[in-house]
């Protein structure tokens, strides 16, 4: 396991109004009872990042973004650079999430330079790898995720706080979970991929798991050898449903 406080991250992704931020006061609520064993953020549409921070600094969650661009600013219409994030109160940025990988076809270099840009405002990235179910079928799955690592992961991120998200693709959104002894399997190779890359460093990065997080399955997800948190997407909505798989860790 790594030595550092493990992260559990929503991603809202393309969900949530202004109203929706009263659900996280909620829980921000709770923890000023109890200190969670984990860290928590909670990674919004860009248009709540500023509200939800200044609502809720200093109750204990964190604040990500789901992307940006690697450049500070420019002609990119519709888009955000890491020190917009930064300014709107995050702290973390999820990078190369499967869905930009394959709608906005996003390579491994390009979620490299993103890193790069996110290094440079502050931001802690959250790097996602993952196969498909053609590719789990084919027995490439730690093939594929391990290659994900070494190419989206420049070297500046040597001694700096990160983490490596794995979410199978085939599992993210169907209800489907992988073994035990699948996700063991994989985050062993990703956690030796990043000591080849980063030295005695590459214990500290959290490896965390996402694909169909839920209550019902979450202690379960994290007996598994190497998981250190989560990504967690549609139930990170529910308030009741994102604190209890936070207190299953």
């Amino acid at each position: 396991m790594s030595h550092v406080r493990p992260l559990i991250a929503g991603n809202w992704k393309m969900n949530g109004l202004s109203a929706d931020v009263d659900s996280i006061a909620d829980l921000a609520a709770r923890f000023e009872e109890r200190v969670p064993a984990t860290r928590v953020a909670i990674c919004p549409p860009a248009t709540l990042l500023m509200e939800m921070s200044r609502r809720l600094a200093g109750r204990g969650v964190e604040f990500g973004a789901q992307d940006c661009r690697m450049e500070s600013a420019g002609a990119f219409t519709g888009d955000l650079s890491p020190e917009m994030l930064a300014d709107a109160g995050a702290h973390l940025v999820i990078l190369g999430h499967s869905e930009r990988r394959a709608y906005h076809r996003e390579t491994d270099a390009d979620v490299a330079a993103k890193v790069g840009g996110a290094l440079r405002a502050g931001l802690e990235p959250i790097v996602c790898v993952g196969e498909d179910e053609s590719q789990r079928d084919a027995g490439r799955a730690v093939e594929v995720v391990t290659s994900q690592v070494r190419g989206s992961l420049p070297s500046a991120l040597g001694g700096k706080p990160f983490c490596v998200a794995y979410e199978p693709v085939w599992a993210i959104g169907s209800g489907r979970t992988p073994t035990v002894d699948q996700i063991s399997e994989v985050h062993r190779a990703i956690r030796r991929e990043l000591l080849e890359l980063f030295g005695e460093s590459g214990r500290q990065p959290p490896i965390l798991y996402g694909g169909s997080v839920k209550p019902q399955n979450a202690g379960e997800v994290f007996s598994a050898a190497e998981v250190g948190g989560a990504l967690v997407g549609g139930a990170s909505l529910l308030a009741r449903d994102f604190g209890a798989i936070i207190e299953a860790f």
